[in-house]
């Protein structure tokens, strides 16, 4: 009865092993994410570092994964002016924007990723931001060269959704050029080792 016992426990392990997908070694220096916000009389634009990344692969495929935004080294990058870049980024960092000093990190994870050829796929996922979670679903693409896997993707959230109101038109009125839109844009790039 023990051999019979411990020969289901080894067939179910190798079993799970099988289908679970692996997880990869995503190079964090390699890896990418600018942030676009639109406003009236422009835009601003800027990047913010990954602190912790990992992609899920099995068959030729993504199956999940997820990746940790340091917004305590968020970067203004179209200000060339010292001065006013710190400015807005120390502004991007205070309560009217990201709150950095109580919610120092933001997070995405995969739920779902749809792809009929392993290189175009619909990723749906929960983005964190300032302790709010919200579903979002975007379009990627992965192209894999020898054990090399890069995924990239955008992704567009409405910033009202996790508290973040400043100057935005959804909810005050006569900003005049001053309003900033609402949609803020997330270009993400994560190159993986298989």
């Amino acid at each position: 009865m023990k051999i019979l016992a411990s020969l289901i426990i080894l067939l179910t392990s190798v079993l799970t092993f099988v289908d679970s997908p692996v997880p990869t070694t995503v190079n964090i220096s390699e890896s990418t994410l600018t942030w676009k916000a639109k406003k009236v009389t422009g835009e601003h634009y800027g990047k913010v570092p990954f602190s912790d990344a990992k992609l899920d692969y099995a068959n030729g495929k993504i199956t999940g994964g997820s990746f940790e935004m340091n917004m305590t080294a968020l970067t203004v990058e179209d200000i060339t002016d010292a001065g006013s870049n710190k400015k807005l980024t120390d502004h991007l960092k205070s309560d009217d924007f990201f709150s950095v000093e109580k919610f120092n990190k933001s997070k995405f994870v995969i739920k779902q990723a749809k792809s009929s050829n392993g290189k175009d796929y619909e990723i749906t996922g929960d983005l964190t931001i300032k302790g709010i979670t919200a579903p979002v679903t975007f379009p990627a693409k992965v192209e894999v060269a020898g054990n090399k896997i890069t995924a990239t993707g955008t992704i567009t959230f409405d910033r009202t959704k996790y508290d973040i109101k400043y100057r935005s038109g959804s909810y005050f009125e006569d900003l005049a050029d001053k309003l900033i839109y609402d949609d803020v844009t997330l270009d993400v790039k994560l190159v993986a080792m298989n």
